[in-house]
């Protein structure tokens, strides 16, 4: 007997919602490293990339407190991660004039441009679900969804 096939058969679990979490905590760093393969070959972060999505998708100037209230990692430092973009000329920021405490953030052509380029591979966040019907998928989200509320309500 292998040491895989022997770990298979001694991993127990305390209940189902044990062996959910674990399987959500595994699913979660699977689609992880398939996402990081979009921004592989760029001189960005997933964070990095997920506040020029932000910033593509607003009319208007952002507040580096509406950007965190936007993304997806609450953890992450949003100055720090802005400040790295405008270096990379990929946004830029000014004092806004609406308050003067804060500063205004816009995605710069280049920052544009670079997603323009990242949208070609956006078929790796297709492809990760492709093994699921419409239908499961739907029902994926209202499950995922109906966890993340537990917390939010």
């Amino acid at each position: 007997m292998g040491i895989e096939q022997d770990i298979h058969q001694t991993t127990k679990f305390a209940s189902e919602y044990h062996k959910g979490t674990v399987n959500l905590v595994y699913t979660y760093n699977w689609v992880l490293e398939r996402l990081k393969t979009l921004v592989d070959d760029t001189d960005i972060t997933l964070q990095q990339f997920n506040i020029l999505r932000i910033l593509r998708g607003s009319k208007e100037p952002l507040s580096t407190l509406e950007i965190r209230e936007r993304m997806l990692d609450k953890m992450s430092d949003t100055s720090r991660l802005v400040d790295r973009l405008v270096l990379k000329g990929l946004a830029a920021k000014k004092t806004s004039k609406a308050d003067k405490r804060l500063v205004d953030v816009t995605i710069t052509k280049k920052g544009l441009n670079l997603l323009s380029k990242l949208d070609e591979k956006s078929g790796i966040l297709e492809d990760t679900l492709r093994g699921l019907s419409e239908k499961e998928c739907k029902q994926l989200n209202k499950l995922l969804d109906k966890i993340r509320s537990k917390d939010e309500g």
